[in-house]
């Protein structure tokens, strides 16, 4: 993959970017260019596996699927790889999900990545019209639930150690942000 990085001049496209194949770090790709990152935390890891765990069955009774770090393409020249999601129909031997199925796209933040998720992953989402926006806090654990109004997100909820997060869309979940940490 290294020699495919460094031989590439100009932007990149949506195929010369899935043509890379799998990877050893998280290869996203916005406005034609590529990001990328280490592979997640211990802590990160469990904190994904446990929220999607909490978010499976409201998610089966909607007929909705939750899935983690998938490709999504938002637009073309953009395909992040979320932490999970929650998407409508899909096939799911395709390499990339329409990023119109997607309900909920939730991305779990590190000192590493937060301005990412914040900033710049927010704004495509919510330019890519996705309802629902989970951003979870993973130090802390503080869950910040957004709703797209128009075309920004707006703070629909929030919930730190101790709280709990109700929502009924795109699913019906509760979730005690202690649940999804470590060591507790």
């Amino acid at each position: 993959m290294t020699a495919a990085l460094l031989a590439q001049e100009g932007p990149w496209t949506d195929a010369e970017y899935l043509a890379l194949g799998e990877t050893g770090c998280r290869v996203e790709l916005f406005d034609g260019s590529l990001h990328l990152t280490h592979a997640p935390t211990p802590r990160h890891q469990y904190i994904s596996r446990r929220l999607a765990t909490t978010l499976d069955p409201g998610a089966d009774a909607a007929g909705l699927h939750v899935l983690e770090a998938v490709n999504v393409r938002l637009h073309s020249g953009r395909i992040p790889i979320p932490d999970l999601v929650v998407t409508g129909d899909i096939d799911f031997d395709e390499l990339v999900i329409d990023g119109a199925v997607v309900r909920l796209v939730c991305e779990i933040t590190s000192p590493s990545n937060a301005a990412t998720d914040q900033v710049l992953k927010m704004h495509y989402y919510a330019t890519a019209r996705i309802p629902w926006y989970l951003l979870v806090e993973q130090e802390s654990g503080t869950l910040r639930l957004y709703r797209l109004d128009g075309s920004h997100y707006v703070e629909h909820a929030v919930a730190k150690v101790g709280d709990t997060l109700r929502f009924t869309e795109p699913v019906a979940v509760e979730i005690r942000p202690e649940s999804l940490l470590p060591g507790r």
